[in-house]
This record gives structure tokens, sequence and C-alpha cells, in this order.
């Protein structure tokens, strides 16, 4: 077959590309693998002929370039087949079926994976698109090749981004700096991801790009004889300590200076007047000698230094950075690493596929990339939409990160940001679900306590200890998010269980029945009249107030149940009361407006799929909801209840200087904890002050009350009602 390339005559732009991917994957593929990709050519190019891009040229250009692209990492032979192929299932009649039947499996997944989905129920593009990426990172997890299909496809068309409008231009190019060059960098696929950031500058500010690309090509000029200068420094002295290694010089990149330059709000001389360097050695011991070497030649920079060998980035990137000050007062950045370490820096994950012969099963991308693709499955199942997903990707894509230590040396990597809670589900969802407190650096810390670089956590388990959607404020992971959120989501619908359970037997036994007299039978025939699949789906929709239990427990004593369902729910018997022990979560909640605690009569409400809130009778809004709905239930405060509640009263006082000091230090000895002040009105004799604080029960309030009228200060006392 390569003979039979060779003497294919080049006169379209599609035979040299096909000439050209031939000669690049002949180099390390088999013969019957380059007959394969001339299979998947044939079938691409006879579904995409006739077809052309805005260019003109023919539409088969672009994946034979996908696939050049592809062949360039030596990716293997299905997944160039796949990049020929790639465009087929949605841009012509061919369908993801024929493509498994003719290619294989394998293929067909790849295929698939980088396909737009088409039949979208979606109101908006930025929906359509969202749930697209979604779609690929779920073929992700099946498979990485997925993503570097798509990155080399979405590298061509940023190449070829043109002959668009410039409002396209803009859009597509600011998706791939928001979405594409950040997963090219947390896959560690540094090559790529420098070429999406160029091109993306340039398509969004093409005369800002202009005008730096200008300025560089001014300044270089001037810079080369000072790097000549320092070239020859390191290398001498590198000579002298008789370590081999190389130095190169390199520039920083147009789209780093443009992002520093406005993140810092400096001009470009002062950008570019930092002379950058990178030493590559064989093997790790002389990065360190290089280190002690070049920090000897000239002054390093404190706090400057960054090593990224012995703790690497989460892509798996490796190497130390230092900053010094060179000749005439310069400063240099130097970056110390191995030539491995340099090809992974430049490959990523395609080093799995580049340099299979240089370590023993996958590289440390590798690695990286899966565990990060499966906390991302994590994540999608439970985000509520692909909107909520995308918005958590970016979070995640941006990670500024720190590195902290578990009590036995292991390093954990976090975002910056990042608290005690962000740990303990970084070492294990259970630990996350089950964590009270912390220690950072064995000092006690709260849940919510920010971490710093360096710091060695500790997490403190409790049995009584549950993740609360409080904890969502201050987890920034994308795996803390996903644990918390799926407890929440797992523990509402148990909780609801539990709850539609206890109430519908409290309406039975206001009957003098219980649930176990009630038969199968008769549960079968309402599940079925209610369209419900399970009991326990009948009590979780009892729990959430969307049935009442008083109803159900009547349709389930009637000989005729289809009849009962018409029972007018206005009729009126004993219930027995549904007992309130402070602890049982967001199923059952105590209402903010009146703040109800233990030895208040209180009175509970169905709010239709969130469950039971608790009020005090004379609240206005329990008055209120009293005249106008029936879904109220009759509710005691258990026995032995424990905990703290929060309550709110009304202070007016006089308006002196240090009275607030004198309430919170009297409200603080007698155990409680202010949580709220709001000063309602004032003038300058008086000020009226609302407090929210915690209190035990009715009588730890009567105690409060009593010390705060004590107080010269005060003229007047009430608890508000709501």
């Amino acid at each position: 077959m390569s003979a039979q390339a060779k003497s294919v005559i080049i006169n379209t732009p599609e035979q040299q590309l096909l000439n050209q991917l031939q000669s690049l994957v002949q180099n390390y593929l088999t013969e019957n693998d380059l007959a394969d990709i001339l299979h998947a050519y044939q079938f691409s190019a006879q579904y995409h002929l006739g077809q052309f891009r805005k260019s003109g040229e023919a539409y088969i250009c672009h994946p034979l370039s996908v696939a050049i692209i592809l062949a360039e990492m030596q990716m293997d032979v299905h997944g160039i087949m796949a990049a020929i192929l790639h465009d087929v299932a949605e841009d012509t009649d061919a369908t993801c079926a024929e493509i498994q039947k003719l290619f294989g499996d394998d293929v067909a997944l790849l295929v698939d994976g980088v396909t737009k989905l088409t039949q979208l129920n979606c109101k908006t593009k930025a929906e359509a698109q969202a749930e697209n990426i979604r779609k690929m990172f779920l073929a992700m997890a099946k498979d990485l090749r997925v993503i570097m299909v798509k990155l080399a496809d979405r590298l061509h068309n940023m190449k070829t981004l043109g002959v668009m409008r410039p409002e396209k231009k803009y859009r597509i190019a600011k998706e791939t700096l928001e979405i594409y060059t950040p997963i090219a960098n947390r896959l560690g696929m540094n090559s790529i991801r420098h070429q999406l950031e160029t091109l993306s500058f340039q398509a969004m500010y093409p005369r800002r790009h202009d005008i730096l690309l200008a300025h560089i090509k001014k300044a270089r000029g001037h810079r080369r004889e000072i790097i000549e200068t320092i070239t020859s420094a390191l290398e001498n002295r590198l000579d002298q300590m008789e370590i081999a290694s190389s130095v190169k010089g390199r520039e920083k990149l147009l789209y780093s200076i443009y992002k520093k330059m406005r993140a810092k709000n400096l001009p470009f001389s002062d950008i570019f007047d930092v002379y950058a360097f990178r030493i590559y050695c064989e093997d790790v011991n002389s990065c360190y000698r290089i280190l002690g070497v070049v920090h000897n030649l000239y002054k390093p920079v404190p706090g400057k230094f960054k090593d990224y060998i012995a703790i690497p980035k989460a892509n798996g990137y490796q190497s130390l950075h230092t900053v010094l000050i060179g000749p005439y007062g310069v400063p240099i950045e130097i970056q110390i690493r191995t030539h491995k370490m340099h090809r992974l820096s430049e490959s990523g994950i395609a080093a799995h596929w580049l340099y299979k012969t240089d370590s023993e099963g996958h590289p440390p991308p590798q690695n990286h990339a899966t565990e990060w693709i499966r906390d991302l499955l994590e994540l999608q199942t439970t985000s509520g939409n692909s909107l909520e997903f995308i918005d958590n990707l970016k979070v995640d894509l941006f990670p500024q990160e720190i590195f902290v230590f578990t009590p036995q040396g292991k390093i954990i990597t976090l975002p910056r940001n990042a608290s005690v809670i962000d740990f303990a589900y970084a070492v294990h969802t259970d630990i996350g679900n089950s964590c009270s407190s912390g220690k950072i650096d064995k000092q006690f810390a709260s849940l919510q306590d920010k971490l710093a670089n360096g710091v060695t956590v500790e997490v403190t388990r409790s049995d009584w200890a549950k993740p609360s959607p409080v904890w969502l404020n201050y987890a920034v992971t994308t795996k803390a998010r996903a644990g918390i959120r799926s407890y929440l989501k797992n523990f509402k619908q148990q909780e609801a269980i539990n709850l539609g359970r206890n109430l519908l037997n409290g309406e039975l036994l206001s009957m003098r029945l219980h649930l176990k007299d009630i038969s199968n039978d008769l549960f079968e025939q309402l599940l079925n009249n209610l369209k419900l699949p399970t009991i326990n789906a009948l009590y979780e929709e009892i729990g959430l107030g969307n049935k009442m239990p008083f109803l159900i427990a009547k349709q389930l004593t009637q000989d005729d149940i289809s009849a009962a369902i018409k029972l007018d729910t206005s009729e009126k018997h004993e219930r027995t009361p549904l007992i309130i022990k402070g602890t049982e979560g967001i199923i059952i909640s105590l209402a903010k407006c009146c703040h109800p605690i233990p030895g208040d009569t209180i009175i509970g409400y169905f709010h239709p799929g969130k469950g039971i809130s608790i009020h005090r009778p004379e609240c206005h809004n329990s008055t209120d909801e009293r005249k106008n709905s029936s879904d109220w239930l009759e509710v005691e405060w258990g026995d032995d209840l424990e905990g703290e509640y929060q309550t709110s009263i009304r202070l007016e006082i006089l308006n002196q200087p240090g009275t607030l000091a004198m309430i919170a230090s009297t409200i603080s000895k007698l155990n409680s904890n202010i949580e709220h002040i709001t000063i309602a009105d004032q003038d300058a004799r008086t000020s009226i002050d609302h407090i929210t604080f915690s209190v035990k029960n009715r009588v730890h309030l009567a105690t409060i009350m009593r010390e705060l009228k004590k107080l010269p200060i005060t003229l007047k006392i009430t608890r508000i009602k709501g």
C-alpha cells in the first residue's frame, strides 16, 4: 500500500495531505494498520464528497489535517481512523452503526464520543453546547483518546478561523479559552495548549495581538546580546562543574505576556525585561546540582523558588522553577528539568503513545488524567443540568494549586481557598461525609477554615456528623461539592420516606389501627390508583408534603379505595401529634420567621415537595396559612431535647457608646452565641435593635431576657413573633 501511495500524483490538497499522513504513520504502524487507515479515508471521502469548507477547500481536508496532528503524536491506528471519520456521523448520512460494522467497536466509540448531539431539546445555544461537552466527558471516561481527537479537531478549526465572521470567531475562540485550553493544560498537553491560546488570542483581539507581536519583534534585537551573555555564563559554569546539560533561552509566549500585563497592570517593557531560560539534563540528581550552581552564579529572589519535581502539579508536570537577578540587574526566570520531564510536559497524556519505551506502564500524566476523569464522572451524576456541570467544570479547570499533607505525610493537591471540608473529601468521600472538625498543624480548626500551602491537616470524624447544605458555601472542589450534593439528595429521600411512614402510622393510630394491620393487597390497590411504583414512593410523597397522610389513611381504611380518593379532606377527627426531636434535618425545618424553640407551642405546615415547616401559632405566616390551607398538622416537642435553636428579640436601648458590647457580653456569659444584629431604628437618644442568638430552650431564653432587662441601658425587651 505504501508503494501504491508513492505513485499517487500530487495535484490536489487532499492528496497532498493523505501522502503526508501516510509518510508519518508508516514510521510506527504496520502495513495492515496503513490499509485500515486508507479504508477509513475512502469511506470518509465518499460521504464528504461535494462538501466544502468556508475556505473553499474540500471538506475531507479537515479530517485529514486532524489525523496528521494526531499522527505527529504517534497516535494508534484506531485514533487515526477516528480522526478521519470524526465528522461523518454528524455531517453526512452515515451512522455510527455503519462505522461500527465496518471499522469495529473502538473506532465507533471514539467517533461517537466527539460527535455532537443533534436531537437536543434545549432552550438556548449555551445549554446545547453544555450538553455536548457533558457527553464528551462521559465518552472520555471510557477512552481518553476521545479528548485527544477533540483537541486536534479544535486546533485545526482554530488554524482555519480566518474566513469566519468576526462575532463567530470571537465566540469559538472564547469557548476554546474557557474549556479546551484548560482541558489541554489539565491533561499536561502544553504544546497543544500554547497553540490554542495563541490562536484564540489572535481571533478574539486581532489588533492587540498584532500590536504586541510588533513590539516583540522590535524588542528582540535589543535582547539578543543579553541572552547570549547569560547563556554563555550558565554554560561555562555548568561545564566547570562537569554537569552534562543544555541551556536554551526561551521567549515568553504572546498570550502569556498579555495575561500578565492585564493581571498585574504592567506595561509591555516590564514584562519583556524578564529573561527566561530552560536547562535540560539527564537525571533528577543533576537538576538539584544545577539549581545550586545557578544560585551561586546569580542571586536568587526570595520566595520565587518552586519545586515541582518533589511535588508535581496536578497534571503531572515536573520541573524546578527559580528567579534570579542577573547581569545589569535584569530578572532571570530559570526552569530546570530532565529531558524526559520536558517531553512529558509538552505531550501530557499523549506521552502514552509518543514515548512507550520511556517507562513501564502509564506515564504520570495518564494516571492523573484518569483520576481527574473519575472525579468528573462523580460530579456529572450530581449536577442538576448541563449548565451546572459546565460551571463546576470551569471551577475545576482553573485551580491555583496548594499542597497540604496528611498526618502520615501524603501530599494532597487542592485549589487555592480550599477548606478543611475539601481536604476531607479529597482523602475519601466517606471521611468527608462524617467529618465534624479538623486540625491544621495540630491546632483546632473548623470545617470552613481555609488551608495554606504546606500545612498538615487532620480530620476528626463523628458518628453524628453529616453533610449540611451550609457546607456548599465553603466547599470549592468539585469532588467535595459533588459528595455533599449526592449525600443530601439521598438523605432527603430517605428522610422523607421515614417521615412519611411515621405520619401515616400516626394517622392510622388515631383510628386505632397500625401500618401492620393494612394488607399488601390494599397497598397494591392504592399504589395502582395513585400511579406510584412502591410503598416507599408513597411514603416519600407523604413526607415531602405532596400527599396528605390523613387522606391516605382514610383511603386505606375504605372498602372502595377508588371512591375514597374523592373523599373531602375537610373531615375532622382526633389526630396523633407528630413528635419533633429537633434533629430531623431538611425535611422538617424550623421556620426562620418566628424561630420556634423547645417549650413553645408549635404547629406544622406541609409545603409540597419540601416537607414540613414548624411555626409558632402566633406567627403571622402561620395564621395567614391556616386561613387559606388545610395542609397543617399538630406537632409537639419530644422529651430531653439537646442542641441549640435560634430565636430573635426586639431590644429598645439607650443609644450610648459601648451598649452593644454590654449586650454581647451578657448574652455570651449565659452560654449563648449571637448570630445576627440589625439596627431597626435609631435616633440621638434611643436605638431599637433586633438580635438573633442561640438558646437551648424557652427557659434558657427567659433567663437571658431577664438578665438583659436588668441592664441600665435597657428600656424595653420583647420576643419577635414573626
